[in-house]
């Protein structure tokens, strides 16, 4: 649990966070003439799945706050010179609360991650204990996701 300063008082404190994820989606082509989606309608489609998922399935130690998807799609051209491809990009803004940083590693190593803020608290003291849990943490799960992409090669 995090203790935050106030008056020269340690009480008990969350952590405020704004994460931002891209959700990548590419052109689905349809079958025969009919049914093709562009980039765009499939990135939206992705957000707006991603964001009913972040809200309806719990995760341990996180309250999300505020879901943002106001912001607009962009495209990108992905490829080498000979095949390049567009490719479109939902931004999603995500506010919680987390009652360790720990809780909040599940979000920041997904492939969608692209920025964090620190709302509160505006500063913060860790002890020499809780810096190595904090780095044990964050080594087991690097090793889970490289061993993850080594399964999928």
């Amino acid at each position: 649990m995090l203790k935050v300063r106030i008056n020269n008082e340690l009480v008990p404190g969350k952590l405020r966070f704004k994460i931002r994820l891209d959700f990548r989606a590419e052109e689905k082509s349809g079958r025969f003439l009919f049914g093709s989606k562009s980039s765009e309608a499939v990135a939206e489609e992705l957000r707006e799945q991603q964001t009913r998922l972040l809200k309806n399935v719990p995760i341990q130690g996180i309250t999300f706050e505020e879901f943002d998807a106001s912001m607009d799609i962009y495209l990108v051209n992905e490829g080498d010179q000979r095949r390049k491809k567009e490719v479109a990009y939902a931004p999603l803004i995500v506010t919680l609360v987390a009652d360790n940083i720990e809780d909040v590693f599940p979000l920041l190593f997904r492939p969608e991650f692209k920025k964090i803020e620190v709302l509160g608290p505006e500063s913060i003291n860790i002890d020499s204990t809780e810096l190595e849990r904090l780095l044990y943490s964050v080594f087991r799960k690097y090793r889970e996701q490289m061993a993850r992409l080594n399964e999928l090669a």
